[in-house]
Protein backbone atom coordinates (compact mmCIF):
# COMPACT_ATOMS: atom_id res chain seq x y z
CA UNK A 1 0.00 0.00 0.00
CA UNK A 2 1.05 3.49 -0.94
CA UNK A 3 2.18 5.90 1.96
CA UNK A 4 0.19 8.95 1.94
CA UNK A 5 0.41 11.98 3.50
CA UNK A 6 -1.13 12.72 6.22
CA UNK A 7 -2.16 10.06 7.41
CA UNK A 8 -5.65 9.33 8.54
CA UNK A 9 -5.50 9.80 12.90
CA UNK A 10 -4.93 7.46 15.33
CA UNK A 11 -6.54 6.70 18.78
CA UNK A 12 -6.09 4.84 21.64
CA UNK A 13 -8.70 2.41 22.65
CA UNK A 14 -11.35 4.03 25.41
CA UNK A 15 -12.15 0.90 26.81
CA UNK A 16 -9.54 -0.05 29.29
CA UNK A 17 -9.99 0.19 32.65
CA UNK A 18 -7.65 2.11 35.12
CA UNK A 19 -5.77 -0.96 35.84
CA UNK A 20 -5.27 -1.51 32.30
CA UNK A 21 -4.05 1.84 31.69
CA UNK A 22 -1.52 1.66 34.67
CA UNK A 23 -0.45 -1.54 33.52
CA UNK A 24 -0.07 -0.25 30.09
CA UNK A 25 2.36 2.69 31.68
CA UNK A 26 4.54 -0.19 33.59
CA UNK A 27 5.06 -2.13 30.36
CA UNK A 28 7.67 -0.49 28.07
CA UNK A 29 6.95 -2.22 25.00
CA UNK A 30 3.38 -1.67 25.34
CA UNK A 31 3.99 2.23 25.89
CA UNK A 32 6.08 2.51 23.21
CA UNK A 33 3.75 0.23 20.33
CA UNK A 34 1.32 3.04 21.94
CA UNK A 35 3.38 6.04 20.48
CA UNK A 36 3.92 4.02 17.45
CA UNK A 37 0.51 3.87 16.65
CA UNK A 38 -0.21 7.65 16.74
CA UNK A 39 3.41 8.77 15.31
CA UNK A 40 2.99 6.23 12.10
CA UNK A 41 3.48 8.05 8.70
CA UNK A 42 2.92 11.28 10.57
CA UNK A 43 6.28 12.96 9.66
CA UNK A 44 6.96 14.51 6.20
CA UNK A 45 10.29 14.53 6.77
CA UNK A 46 9.57 10.74 6.48
CA UNK A 47 7.53 10.51 3.79
CA UNK A 48 10.50 13.02 1.50
CA UNK A 49 13.45 12.09 2.99
CA UNK A 50 12.84 8.22 2.37
CA UNK A 51 16.59 7.39 2.89
CA UNK A 52 17.07 6.15 6.26
CA UNK A 53 20.75 6.37 7.69
CA UNK A 54 22.40 5.30 10.99
CA UNK A 55 24.51 8.46 12.39
CA UNK A 56 27.46 6.79 15.12
CA UNK A 57 29.07 9.37 17.62
CA UNK A 58 26.58 12.25 17.06
CA UNK A 59 27.35 12.68 13.28
CA UNK A 60 26.74 11.34 9.82
CA UNK A 61 29.21 12.01 7.04
CA UNK A 62 27.71 12.21 3.30
CA UNK A 63 28.74 12.40 -0.04
CA UNK A 64 26.86 16.55 -0.74
CA UNK A 65 25.69 15.76 -4.79
CA UNK A 66 27.62 12.88 -5.45
CA UNK A 67 28.70 12.67 -9.41
CA UNK A 68 25.73 10.90 -11.69
CA UNK A 69 27.75 9.75 -14.41
CA UNK A 70 30.96 7.91 -15.32
CA UNK A 71 33.64 9.53 -16.02
CA UNK A 72 34.14 8.29 -19.56
CA UNK A 73 31.16 6.78 -21.77
CA UNK A 74 30.62 2.92 -21.72
CA UNK A 75 33.02 1.11 -24.69
CA UNK A 76 32.12 -1.43 -27.24
CA UNK A 77 33.20 -4.82 -25.46
CA UNK A 78 34.29 -7.96 -27.63
CA UNK A 79 33.96 -11.65 -27.78
CA UNK A 80 35.22 -12.42 -23.56
CA UNK A 81 36.80 -9.33 -23.75
CA UNK A 82 37.48 -7.43 -20.35
CA UNK A 83 35.11 -4.37 -19.40
CA UNK A 84 36.76 -1.08 -18.99
CA UNK A 85 37.43 -0.05 -15.48
CA UNK A 86 36.21 3.39 -13.82
CA UNK A 87 36.64 4.93 -11.11
CA UNK A 88 33.40 7.18 -9.98
CA UNK A 89 34.02 9.87 -6.84
CA UNK A 90 31.84 10.54 -4.54
CA UNK A 91 31.87 14.14 -4.77
CA UNK A 92 32.18 16.84 -1.59
CA UNK A 93 31.29 15.38 1.39
CA UNK A 94 29.67 16.90 3.93
CA UNK A 95 29.07 16.58 8.02
CA UNK A 96 25.76 16.63 9.47
CA UNK A 97 25.07 16.22 13.51
CA UNK A 98 22.18 15.07 15.33
CA UNK A 99 20.45 16.52 17.78
CA UNK A 100 17.89 15.04 20.31
CA UNK A 101 14.86 17.12 20.28
CA UNK A 102 12.30 15.54 23.13
CA UNK A 103 9.73 16.93 25.73
CA UNK A 104 8.52 15.17 29.01
CA UNK A 105 4.72 15.18 30.11
CA UNK A 106 2.95 14.27 33.70
CA UNK A 107 -0.28 12.23 33.95
CA UNK A 108 -1.23 11.86 37.80
CA UNK A 109 -3.28 8.92 39.06
CA UNK A 110 -6.43 10.67 39.99
CA UNK A 111 -6.63 11.60 36.57
CA UNK A 112 -6.15 7.91 35.20
CA UNK A 113 -8.59 7.24 38.01
CA UNK A 114 -11.80 9.35 36.76
CA UNK A 115 -11.04 9.48 32.84
CA UNK A 116 -9.31 5.90 32.17
CA UNK A 117 -7.19 6.17 29.24
CA UNK A 118 -8.39 10.00 27.99
CA UNK A 119 -5.29 11.91 30.02
CA UNK A 120 -2.61 9.61 28.50
CA UNK A 121 -3.98 9.59 25.04
CA UNK A 122 -4.18 13.21 25.11
CA UNK A 123 -0.33 13.87 26.29
CA UNK A 124 0.59 11.21 24.11
CA UNK A 125 -1.14 12.93 21.23
CA UNK A 126 0.87 16.66 22.56
CA UNK A 127 4.19 15.11 23.00
CA UNK A 128 3.85 13.48 19.52
CA UNK A 129 2.25 16.68 18.20
CA UNK A 130 4.90 18.62 19.31
CA UNK A 131 8.21 16.67 17.85
CA UNK A 132 6.44 15.70 14.52
CA UNK A 133 5.84 19.76 14.50
CA UNK A 134 9.48 20.49 15.14
CA UNK A 135 11.50 17.62 13.33
CA UNK A 136 9.28 18.69 10.21
CA UNK A 137 10.15 22.21 10.28
CA UNK A 138 13.89 21.81 10.44
CA UNK A 139 13.29 19.04 7.62
CA UNK A 140 11.72 20.96 5.22
CA UNK A 141 14.09 24.04 6.15
CA UNK A 142 16.82 21.90 5.31
CA UNK A 143 15.00 21.32 1.86
CA UNK A 144 14.38 24.47 0.65
CA UNK A 145 17.64 25.75 1.50
CA UNK A 146 18.95 22.65 -0.31
CA UNK A 147 16.85 22.99 -3.35
CA UNK A 148 18.09 26.27 -5.08
CA UNK A 149 17.27 25.41 -8.52
CA UNK A 150 14.06 27.78 -9.49
CA UNK A 151 11.49 28.09 -12.24
CA UNK A 152 9.19 30.97 -12.57
CA UNK A 153 5.84 30.25 -13.16
CA UNK A 154 4.25 31.19 -16.72
CA UNK A 155 1.05 32.93 -14.70
CA UNK A 156 -0.92 33.25 -11.62
CA UNK A 157 -2.07 29.40 -10.55
CA UNK A 158 -5.57 30.01 -10.90
CA UNK A 159 -7.23 27.25 -13.41
CA UNK A 160 -5.82 23.75 -13.63
CA UNK A 161 -4.22 24.12 -16.73
CA UNK A 162 -2.09 27.03 -15.62
CA UNK A 163 -0.77 24.22 -12.70
CA UNK A 164 -0.20 21.40 -14.61
CA UNK A 165 1.57 23.53 -17.58
CA UNK A 166 3.81 25.10 -14.81
CA UNK A 167 4.19 21.16 -13.24
CA UNK A 168 5.57 20.02 -16.66
CA UNK A 169 7.93 22.33 -17.58
CA UNK A 170 9.58 22.26 -14.07
CA UNK A 171 9.69 18.32 -14.21
CA UNK A 172 11.43 19.15 -18.35
CA UNK A 173 13.89 21.70 -16.44
CA UNK A 174 14.81 18.36 -14.16
CA UNK A 175 14.70 16.09 -17.23
CA UNK A 176 16.86 17.71 -19.31
CA UNK A 177 19.61 17.80 -16.59
CA UNK A 178 20.31 14.28 -17.75
CA UNK A 179 20.66 13.72 -14.02
CA UNK A 180 18.77 10.81 -13.60
CA UNK A 181 15.81 12.67 -11.45
CA UNK A 182 12.09 11.93 -11.74
CA UNK A 183 10.09 14.16 -10.07
CA UNK A 184 7.58 12.23 -8.37
CA UNK A 185 6.09 14.80 -5.14
CA UNK A 186 4.44 18.28 -5.11
CA UNK A 187 4.71 19.69 -1.32
CA UNK A 188 2.40 22.90 -0.83
CA UNK A 189 1.38 24.28 2.15
CA UNK A 190 -2.40 23.56 3.30
CA UNK A 191 -3.92 26.84 1.40
CA UNK A 192 -2.34 26.29 -1.95
CA UNK A 193 -3.61 22.46 -1.53
CA UNK A 194 -6.87 23.83 -0.71
CA UNK A 195 -6.21 25.97 -3.69
CA UNK A 196 -5.02 23.34 -6.16
CA UNK A 197 -7.85 20.99 -5.38
CA UNK A 198 -10.46 23.19 -6.37
CA UNK A 199 -8.81 24.43 -9.53
CA UNK A 200 -8.03 20.60 -10.64
CA UNK A 201 -12.06 19.60 -10.03
CA UNK A 202 -13.22 22.77 -11.70
CA UNK A 203 -12.02 21.93 -14.57
CA UNK A 204 -12.45 18.77 -14.67
CA UNK A 205 -8.99 17.26 -14.14
CA UNK A 206 -10.37 14.96 -11.41
CA UNK A 207 -13.65 13.46 -11.07
CA UNK A 208 -16.51 14.74 -9.58
CA UNK A 209 -19.73 14.19 -7.27
CA UNK A 210 -19.18 10.15 -5.78
CA UNK A 211 -16.48 9.49 -7.59
CA UNK A 212 -13.91 12.28 -6.57
CA UNK A 213 -11.76 10.69 -4.60
CA UNK A 214 -11.21 13.98 -2.45
CA UNK A 215 -14.26 14.11 -0.65
CA UNK A 216 -14.13 10.65 1.40
CA UNK A 217 -10.14 10.82 2.03
CA UNK A 218 -9.45 14.36 1.41
CA UNK A 219 -6.39 13.27 -0.97
CA UNK A 220 -5.79 14.31 -4.18
CA UNK A 221 -5.12 11.11 -6.14
CA UNK A 222 -1.81 10.77 -8.50
CA UNK A 223 -2.12 13.57 -11.50
CA UNK A 224 0.17 13.46 -13.83
CA UNK A 225 2.20 10.38 -12.40
CA UNK A 226 2.69 12.70 -8.84
CA UNK A 227 1.96 12.36 -5.18
CA UNK A 228 0.65 15.78 -4.40
CA UNK A 229 1.30 16.67 -0.35
CA UNK A 230 0.80 19.42 1.73
CA UNK A 231 2.26 20.47 5.99
CA UNK A 232 2.11 23.75 7.22
CA UNK A 233 5.78 23.50 8.38
CA UNK A 234 7.22 24.58 5.01
CA UNK A 235 9.18 27.93 5.39
CA UNK A 236 8.71 28.99 1.65
CA UNK A 237 5.69 29.84 -0.41
CA UNK A 238 7.24 28.29 -3.27
CA UNK A 239 5.44 24.95 -4.22
CA UNK A 240 8.18 22.28 -4.27
CA UNK A 241 8.47 19.14 -6.78
CA UNK A 242 11.30 16.70 -5.32
CA UNK A 243 12.49 13.07 -6.27
CA UNK A 244 11.97 11.41 -3.08
CA UNK A 245 13.69 8.31 -3.64
CA UNK A 246 16.86 10.23 -4.19
CA UNK A 247 16.46 13.64 -2.42
CA UNK A 248 17.61 12.76 0.47
CA UNK A 249 16.90 10.44 4.16
CA UNK A 250 16.47 10.57 7.88
CA UNK A 251 19.77 9.93 9.86
CA UNK A 252 18.66 8.83 13.57
CA UNK A 253 20.78 7.63 16.22
CA UNK A 254 20.50 4.83 18.86
CA UNK A 255 21.68 6.46 21.74
CA UNK A 256 20.93 3.18 23.48
CA UNK A 257 19.97 4.74 27.17
CA UNK A 258 18.32 3.19 29.92
CA UNK A 259 14.47 2.67 29.84
CA UNK A 260 14.02 4.10 26.61
CA UNK A 261 12.24 1.75 23.88
CA UNK A 262 12.04 2.03 20.29
CA UNK A 263 8.20 3.34 18.73
CA UNK A 264 8.87 2.66 15.50
CA UNK A 265 10.93 2.83 12.19
CA UNK A 266 11.38 6.62 12.58
CA UNK A 267 13.41 6.54 15.52
CA UNK A 268 11.26 7.91 17.99
CA UNK A 269 11.83 6.49 21.33
CA UNK A 270 9.80 6.84 24.39
CA UNK A 271 10.31 6.26 28.38
CA UNK A 272 7.56 6.04 31.51
CA UNK A 273 8.55 6.47 34.62
CA UNK A 274 6.85 7.05 38.24
CA UNK A 275 7.39 10.48 39.61
CA UNK A 276 10.08 10.69 42.06
CA UNK A 277 10.63 13.50 44.89
CA UNK A 278 10.45 13.64 48.62
CA UNK A 279 7.01 12.32 48.72
CA UNK A 280 6.41 9.43 45.74
CA UNK A 281 4.15 12.08 43.79
CA UNK A 282 1.50 9.65 42.52
CA UNK A 283 1.72 9.84 38.65
CA UNK A 284 3.57 9.20 35.76
CA UNK A 285 6.20 11.14 33.71
CA UNK A 286 5.97 10.54 29.70
CA UNK A 287 9.13 11.29 27.54
CA UNK A 288 8.78 11.07 23.79
CA UNK A 289 12.16 12.09 21.71
CA UNK A 290 14.07 11.29 18.52
CA UNK A 291 17.66 11.79 18.30
CA UNK A 292 18.27 12.69 14.30
CA UNK A 293 19.02 15.03 11.53
CA UNK A 294 17.71 15.09 7.97
CA UNK A 295 20.18 15.18 5.34
CA UNK A 296 19.96 16.21 1.81
CA UNK A 297 22.42 14.31 -0.91
CA UNK A 298 21.47 15.16 -4.21
CA UNK A 299 20.24 19.02 -4.46
CA UNK A 300 19.26 18.58 -7.81
CA UNK A 301 16.58 16.29 -6.93
CA UNK A 302 13.62 19.15 -6.23
CA UNK A 303 13.17 22.54 -7.87
CA UNK A 304 11.16 25.18 -6.46
CA UNK A 305 8.75 26.82 -8.65
CA UNK A 306 8.10 30.95 -8.10
CA UNK A 307 5.40 33.52 -8.78
CA UNK A 308 2.41 31.11 -8.37
CA UNK A 309 0.35 33.44 -7.07
CA UNK A 310 -1.40 30.80 -3.94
Amino acid sequence: MPITYPPPAATLSPDLTATQVHYLLKNPSLIARRVRDLALNRYVADYLLTGRYTAEGGAILYPNGEPVFADSDPEAVGVGGEYPLDTVGQGTLAMARTVKWGRDGEVYDEAIKRMLIDPVNRLLSRLINSNVRYVDSVALAVIASKITRTRAATGAWTSGAQIITDVLLAKADTEQLEDGFDLDTVVLTPVQYAKVVAALIKDGLLPREAANPVLSSGVIPDVLGLSWTRSAHSPTVNPLLVDREQLGGMADEDLQSPGYTSAGPTGIEAKVSRLQGSDDRDGYRIRVRRVTVPVVVEPNAGIQITGTGV
